[in-house]
């Protein structure tokens, strides 16, 4: 039986993963998976960079493209990569069975992984002793433990995200180590990854901060504590909340948290490149010509090369230098 084939549209935040893959569902006749481990989340907006879509029923649409695992859970609980995975698959299968082209869009690596290559997840019960008494420790701390524990875990986490170092030390001393991903893909995958020179990165995550500021990021987060949401589900979202939450608590002013943030993003889109550089398969693209291009050598059959030029200037692609 042949496996299914999916794109994966993939790269650092702020590099256009998203207008990309509307573009390419268009001309492919695609639906989007998200795989974006706050977008997943009800009510992180505009500090996530949600697509601004609507819903249909139970359908998220935005410019008319189907998206899936967005906006679908609780902030106030835990969406693990083993949710993802099933509700990923449930949603490649949907889209397969229609005839479209599932298309999985987003830049949290390790979810991506996880699906295209297929991980087994260890059954490790939540040792509430263990997490009690790391909860006591700062990240910097814990992120040092993991390295002792589980050097390669160390190398593809999140090292200022609390919540899910404290999950993988508690793996580690469970079983030894974190799971590995067996490299034997289980779809027939083409990788797209968006190569951006890293000063215009850098300038479009300025650029994007400042147009969240402006669209009201912290009337958000506002909203999310008078929902209730803890200081600490503010810390383990990570990256603009945990800023946001510094400064509503009134630990840091606005302008620091937006110099701080800024940064954080920066060196957040630094680690993505180092986790996406290590696959070799994907296939680096400046512009949406070459992407379609090389979609059309992947699906010989289709013949939706046409309006490219049309497409080119509706779509906005983020230049390299």
């Amino acid at each position: 039986m042949s496996k299914q084939q999916i794109i994966i549209i993939t790269g650092p935040t702020a590099s256009g993963k998203s207008e990309l893959a509307v573009a390419v569902a268009k001309h492919f006749n695609g639906e989007i998976i998200s795989a974006d481990s706050r977008q997943i989340y009800r009510g992180l907006d505009i500090g996530t960079g949600k697509v601004e879509g609507r819903w249909k029923g139970k359908i998220f649409v935005y410019k008319s493209i189907r998206h899936y695992c967005i906006g679908i859970f609780s902030p106030k609980k835990q969406c693990s990569a083993a949710d993802f995975i099933r509700l990923a698959k449930k949603a490649i299968a949907d889209i397969r069975k229609r005839g479209k082209i599932p298309i999985i869009a987003g830049g949290t690596g390790f979810w991506i992984d996880a699906l295209v290559y297929g991980f087994s997840f260890p059954e490790v019960p939540p040792n509430k002793a263990l997490r009690k008494k790391l909860a006591k420790k700062d990240a910097e701390k814990l992120f040092s433990l993991l390295k002792q524990l589980d050097p390669v875990r160390a190398g593809n986490i999140d090292p200022k995200n609390p919540h899910r170092l404290i999950r993988a030390i508690e793996i580690a001393k469970a079983i030894g180590r974190s799971p590995r991903i067996e490299k034997h893909a289980i779809y027939d995958t083409l990788w797209i990854g968006i190569s951006i020179h890293p000063e215009t990165l850098k300038s479009n995550i300025k650029k994007r901060l400042a147009a969240r500021m402006r669209e009201g990021i912290i009337q958000e987060a506002k909203t999310l504590r008078r929902q209730k949401l803890s200081w600490k589900r503010f810390y383990e979202l990570g990256l603009e909340y945990r800023f946001l939450a510094d400064f509503l608590r009134g630990e840091t002013t606005k302008k620091a948290m937006r110099e701080k943030l800024e940064y954080a993003i920066w060196h957040y889109a630094k680690r993505q490149l180092t986790w996406f550089k290590r696959n070799k398969n994907i296939n680096w693209v400046q512009n949406l010509r070459e992407a379609i291009h090389i979609i059309q050598l992947f699906l010989p059959s289709t013949d939706s090369l046409k309006n490219i030029t049309a497409c080119r200037h509706s779509f906005s692609f983020p230049q390299t230098k």
